[in-house]
């Protein structure tokens, strides 16, 4: 006996289309395997992704990525140097994306392209950042003339990333012609900021315990100017006092090799006073510097710094990657940890090690 057809019938749905877009998917791809000849080119071009991409190359830690970053970092190099890099110091707490925030507005509305590196403080414990600067800087994250890239510090001494000078390189090629360099702000020790920068500014807190504690020799003779910040209301009146003192303190110290002063103002970034000045200061150092030749000088000895660093560098991890060292690098912890050897004589052990390796490795 033959059965009814069933009332219940699968009718032929419309063929329905592919859940990933090919066309995205293939851009995507070609935009995630750029060549070096696309970096440089999407750099010059003032393509912020690419010259974002091109920044997270140069922080990443990988081998590969590395020898990437080193080729458009060369490829780059004939189109730097042409900005002013201005580096910006002080305790947290004392304003300084604020200020950025300000005077990077007024930069881009008087015609200037401005890039922002902002370190972040790393954790010791996570090696987390928060990277929340641009959250302080309202008005110049959404200018069009404005780059702002946060970057941990991982550790770095000086308060600065490792790769923060490369970035320099990259982004006054991209055609930023003012280059801020916002530090983390752990006094002296901000000396390696110093030494990738034409210009550093110490803002300063007026009103904070005695004025004079926060005087300190070696952050005051970096220095090439002094804004005592937050200068409004009450507020004012104690910020023109810190500011005498910190002149005469810096009576004290001998001439500069610039043969520039520095000076002490005041500014608020809140109420927007005093933030021209210090534009106009780091102008006036500018032209200072380069008609007697500082300018030029001071470049040089930060190339002939990166050089030196360059080599220290690749020399410790040339060291740490020898097969010899990494053989037996553990157990002379362990015997340094139970007290068998010193530190000394276990580092001693070591780098004889490393040198014979090399020998018998030719």
């Amino acid at each position: 006996m033959k059965k009814k057809d069933s009332a219940l019938k699968v009718l032929e749905g419309i063929e329905q289309p592919n859940q990933v877009n090919n066309e995205f998917l293939k851009k995507y791809t070609k935009k995630k395997n750029l060549s070096i000849e696309d970096y440089v080119q999407g750099i010059l071009n003032k393509d912020r992704t690419i010259l974002s991409k091109a920044i997270t190359l140069v922080e990443s830690s990988l081998y590969e990525h590395q020898e990437k970053a080193q080729q458009i970092i060369e490829r780059c190099l004939p189109y730097a140097g042409k900005s002013v890099r201005l580096g910006i110091t002080g305790v947290p707490g004392v304003g300084k994306s604020t200020t950025i925030d300000v005077l990077g507005k007024n930069l881009t509305n008087s015609g200037h392209k401005v890039a922002v590196l902002a370190i972040d403080p790393s954790s010791q414990r996570s090696k987390g950042s928060i990277l929340g600067d641009k959250t302080r800087m309202e008005e110049l994250s959404t200018d069009q003339n404005a780059f702002i890239r946060p970057s941990p510090s991982a550790g770095s001494l000086g308060g600065v990333a490792r790769k923060t000078r490369e970035i320099i390189i990259l982004c006054e090629a991209a055609g930023f012609d003012v280059v801020i360099v916002e530090t983390v702000g752990v006094g002296q020790s901000e000396t390696v900021a110093h030494s990738m920068v034409d210009f550093f500014l110490l803002l300063q807190l007026a009103n904070a315990g005695d004025e004079l504690q926060g005087i300190k020799r070696g952050i005051m003779e970096m220095a090439d100017a002094i804004s005592i910040n937050k200068a409004e209301g009450e507020n004012k009146q104690k910020a023109e006092i810190a500011a005498g003192q910190y002149r005469n303190a810096l009576h004290l110290f001998p001439m500069s090799e610039s043969g520039w002063t520095p000076p002490v103002f005041t500014s608020s970034a809140y109420s927007k006073e005093g933030i021209d000045k210090i534009w106009e200061t780091v102008n006036d150092y500018v032209i200072l510097t380069k008609s007697n030749g500082y300018f030029y000088k001071k470049r040089n000895e930060q190339n002939l710094k990166i050089l030196s660093e360059a080599i220290d560098s690749h020399l410790k991890e040339n060291f740490y990657t020898n097969p010899k060292v990494k053989e037996r690098i553990t157990k002379l912890q362990q015997d340094i940890l139970d007290n068998k050897i010193s530190a000394y004589v276990g580092a001693g052990l070591l780098i004889e090690d490393y040198f014979q390796n090399i020998k018998s490795s030719k």
